[in-house]
């Protein structure tokens, strides 16, 4: 660690390549837009993706070419503001939402920001992320947390609005019965959203028993352990077991597991909505004769659009969904790359990384 707290300007934790990360001090980033707001950052949690870049260096046809900031997923005080801002002030608490948009194609134009051409993405190569001890935004890129929300629940913004957009990609519809494959963050989440929207019956899907017995206590309300058989098999007693009739009237995968996928699929009454939120690999078999004779509606989806944060926001400060239980532990700054282990062994939910004091 070559900078200190006492003498560094903005602390960041920097991966410089597979298994080798560093603490750096670099300069305080400068606001280069009169619309930009300057973050002191306070609270950053660990995604899977993060973890992946430390432990391969890439993800697809992102490659860590040069040494890159992780993290993405935080929340922080305001610290300095440009001249054209007008929602936010010095010491406000705002969640960061880490992907800034062009706004100007064709994507963008069409209310799609989310597929922007030209995305700017925190902690995606090239750009660094936000495990600093600052961070440069637009301000309507910052959302004010009320005052009953705090700031390390601020930090879960992102995988919320995750959950978010892909149970808004489901149209989920109070009455319907919804199949979450992946009792991870994010898939925990999506039941928890599910419910916020009136879903009656929320099924938790996972192989390790301990996801499961949190999902139950979280937001399911019932769960099912695939056993070792044909995805249809799976399917038939998952539907018998948890009452779904002629079958569940959404399917969301947040697992990217191919068996999980099949298994979705079959598991889906004609006409049900079945929405692909996990990555895994590039390409798998699909059981396109079932999606095709039960006309399903097949839908991808990818990180937040227009409106999921001041969602996700809103349902966390008005009760609907609560995220305090899915985080399992804080660490300092200066101990990042022990949490960044920890979470690699599978340990806990949810892993905060707190900002430098």
């Amino acid at each position: 660690m070559s900078a200190t707290k006492s003498t560094s300007q903005n602390l960041s934790f920097v991966l410089e390549g597979i298994h080798q990360v560093k603490f750096e001090d670099r300069p305080i980033p400068e606001l280069k837009d009169a619309h930009d707001v300057l973050i002191d950052v306070k609270f950053t949690g660990i995604c899977g993706s993060d973890v992946h870049y430390w432990e391969h260096g890439s993800i697809g046809q992102f490659v860590v070419k040069d040494p890159m900031v992780l993290g993405h997923e935080s929340s922080g005080v305001v610290s300095k503001v440009g001249s054209a801002v007008k929602s936010l002030k010095v010491g406000d608490q705002v969640a960061m939402e880490p992907g800034v948009c062009c706004r100007r194609c064709e994507p963008c134009k069409r209310g799609k920001y989310n597929l922007c051409e030209s995305m700017a993405f925190a902690a995606t190569p090239p750009y660094d992320g936000t495990l600093a001890r600052y961070y440069v935004l637009p301000e309507d890129f910052c959302y004010k947390l009320p005052e009953n929300m705090t700031l390390s629940e601020g930090a879960l913004m992102e995988p919320l609005g995750v959950a978010v957009h892909i149970v808004r990609q489901a149209s989920v519809t109070p009455g319907q019965s919804v199949v979450v494959f992946g009792a991870g963050p994010v898939g925990l989440l999506c039941c928890a959203v599910a419910r916020a929207f009136g879903a009656s019956k929320v099924v938790a899907v996972d192989i390790q028993k301990p996801r499961l017995e949190f999902a139950k206590k979280y937001a399911a309300t019932s769960v099912f352990e695939p056993a070792k058989a044909p995805a249809i098999e799976n399917a038939a007693r998952m539907i018998e077991t948890n009452g779904l009739g002629q079958g569940a009237d959404v399917v969301i995968d947040a697992s990217g597991a191919e068996p999980s996928v099949h298994t979705g699929i079959h598991v889906l009454r004609p006409g049900g909505t079945y929405v692909q939120g996990g990555m895994g690999r590039s390409e798998i078999t699909f059981p396109i004769m079932a999606a095709c004779t039960k006309e399903l509606n097949v839908k991808g989806s990818f990180r937040y659009g227009s409106g999921d944060y001041k969602l996700a926001v809103d349902l966390v400060s008005s009760g609907k969904v609560n995220v305090k239980e899915l985080i399992t532990g804080t660490v300092k700054f200066q101990e990042a790359e022990q949490a960044f282990k920890e979470v690699k062994a599978g340990k806990g939910i949810k892993t905060l990384i707190a900002g430098i004091e």
